[in-house]
């Protein structure tokens, strides 16, 4: 039995719908590579929404094997969306500095978190019991912040007031249905984020879900507000 691994985080390919080939009886705790939006509460429209249903299948497949798990629900990878603000076509730093283009309202709250401390808090919860059969969420409280909030704290780091384009949703929608892959999955999932609020628009119920920096105050987590230092 020690041959096999003992934890095991697994990514499948978004059209993967066969049976995991998964050994129950010499795992321990099983992470799915899902790293994002909690699948399971998500308001997210094509072509998202099969993507995330694809995941969604694939943690009714663990619990119906019995199977330990912790699900973790990283939300936004803070390298990927802060260098650009999350911007439409922006790939690479820095972020706007003249307009920007907010999505909705501005008013839903994300989360941000550099990779560096996701993989941090996973590794603490691997053996940890109070995560098993849970989802983890990792909602550190300085990493919260509505469109609005995000775009103010870069202004004020710039010291300079942006023109701000609020794009309604209705927009939003009609630019998922035109746009190329994956341009339109990109957009869907800042839809259901920014628009719908999917991050933070439920709370975590001690029958489902931790939160990580409440299990583990001690990691040094980077803030917001650090991240975006850089580019300032």
């Amino acid at each position: 039995m020690s041959s096999y691994p003992r934890w095991v985080t697994c990514s499948l390919p978004i059209s993967s719908r066969s049976s995991l080939p998964l050994r129950k009886p010499v795992m321990l705790r099983f992470f799915p590579s899902e790293f994002g939006n909690d699948v399971d509460r998500v308001h997210a429209v094509e072509p998202a929404k099969s993507a995330l249903a694809i995941k969604a299948q694939i943690r009714r497949s663990i619990e119906a094997e019995g199977i330990p798990y912790t699900y973790v629900s990283s939300n936004y990878f803070a390298g990927y969306f802060l260098p650009t603000l999350a911007q439409p076509g922006a790939f690479a730093p820095p972020p706007p500095k003249d307009k920007v283009i907010i999505l909705g309202d501005g008013n839903p709250k994300a989360i941000f978190n550099k990779e560096e401390d996701i993989g941090t808090y996973t590794i603490r919860a691997v053996d940890d019991p109070r995560t098993l059969n849970k989802i983890l969420y990792l909602r550190p409280p300085k990493n919260i912040y509505s469109f609005n909030e995000l775009v103010a704290l870069w202004e004020n780091k710039i010291g300079k007031t942006l023109e701000k384009i609020y794009v309604p949703e209705e927009k939003v929608l009609k630019d998922i249905e035109e746009a190329p892959l994956p341009i339109n999955v990109v957009l869907a999932i800042n839809h259901s984020v920014f628009v719908k609020g999917d991050h933070t628009n439920f709370e975590i119920e001690p029958s489902f879900g931790v939160e990580a920096s409440e299990l583990y105050p001690d990691v040094n987590y980077t803030t917001v507000e650090e991240y975006l230092g850089q580019f300032a």
